[in-house]
């Protein structure tokens, strides 16, 4: 299948490379030039315009950051394309967002899924990525083969709207466990207990999480970079507090996590992993985490 992908950050690349590697012609464009010929130099076809993979790819696959950015390239992608295609958005938009995309492609007899992902790089790279998707079975029965190359836990939620739901409702427990995960740690290592030994006791333990296996070897690594930006998920809890808004109710948690990451961004680490919070959080305890790495395939599962 001759398949094309805009956006191509931290996400998108790796996913581009799963594509290749499952023997799929991919054509890629990017507004930064550098993450284009490192993919064409890997096999991929470069284009100089989104409406250049619109004009020649019959699947169309976008990954981006903001409800700006997916807007304003599906208004060129509508504008270039051509009827019977598929275009399918791994962004993490509001459910209203890709309404108004699969409304521009109708326009042009195109088909619109909105297929958020969640994972992170490493789960890109690994072809291990959830798929909410939403829209019609026979357009999602159409990507499927593209989402598998680097998907594992794929389904089709509902119509248009669906998937991004999905993955809001996601986005709310990230925030909400990684802001918990943070304070637990804080909390540990006020009463002498290393984070190390945390993680080897609670990360088999009821109160543990996801977000607590990953985010304690980095609260201890003191290693950020990074993989999930702490402003991406200030943008998603926005999307969050928004929707609720729209369906009038109220998520307490929600809103204190909201402003916690908030705060972070505003401290300066807008740019490092969401694990980052534990620092404000040390800060405010005047106390800081402590411990020793698990050793390479010693640390518990999540």
């Amino acid at each position: 299948m001759e398949v094309g992908f805009i956006g191509l950050g931290k996400m998108g690349q790796p996913m581009v490379r799963r594509l290749l590697g499952a023997g799929h012609t991919v054509v890629v464009h990017n507004r930064s030039r550098p993450a284009v010929e490192e993919l064409a130099a890997a096999g991929a076809v470069a284009a100089d315009s989104a409406g250049q993979v619109a004009a020649r790819a019959e699947l169309v696959l976008t990954a981006l950051p903001t409800p700006e950015a997916v807007e304003r390239v599906y208004r060129e992608l509508a504008a270039a394309g051509r009827g019977g295609q598929v275009y399918a958005d791994h962004s993490t938009v509001s459910p209203e967002t890709s309404r108004t995309c699969a409304a521009l492609l109708a326009v042009e007899q195109a088909a619109f899924l909105d297929a958020p992902v969640s994972g992170g790089p490493d789960g890109a790279a690994a072809g291990s990525l959830t798929v909410m998707a939403g829209g019609a079975e026979a357009d999602f029965q159409r990507a499927l083969p593209a989402f598998e190359a680097y998907g594992q836990n794929i389904r089709l939620c509902g119509p248009v709207g669906a998937g991004q739901a999905v993955k809001l409702v996601n986005q709310l427990l990230c925030g909400v466990h990684s802001a918990a995960a943070a304070e637990a740690a804080v909390f540990g290592a006020a009463l002498g207990i290393d984070a190390d030994l945390l993680l080897e006791m609670l990360g088999t333990s009821f109160g543990s999480s996801r977000m607590f296996t990953r985010n304690v070897p980095r609260f201890i690594s003191r290693d950020f970079s990074g993989a999930t930006s702490v402003k991406l998920l200030v943008k998603d809890l926005g999307l969050v507090a928004a929707e609720a808004r729209g369906v009038g109710l109220a998520l307490p948690l929600g809103e204190v996590t909201g402003h916690l990451f908030q705060a972070t961004a505003a401290a300066g680490l807008e740019d490092e992993d969401i694990a980052s919070l534990v620092k404000l959080t040390e800060e405010a305890a005047g106390i800081k985490v402590q411990g020793r790495l698990p050793e390479e395939g010693t640390a518990p599962a999540g």
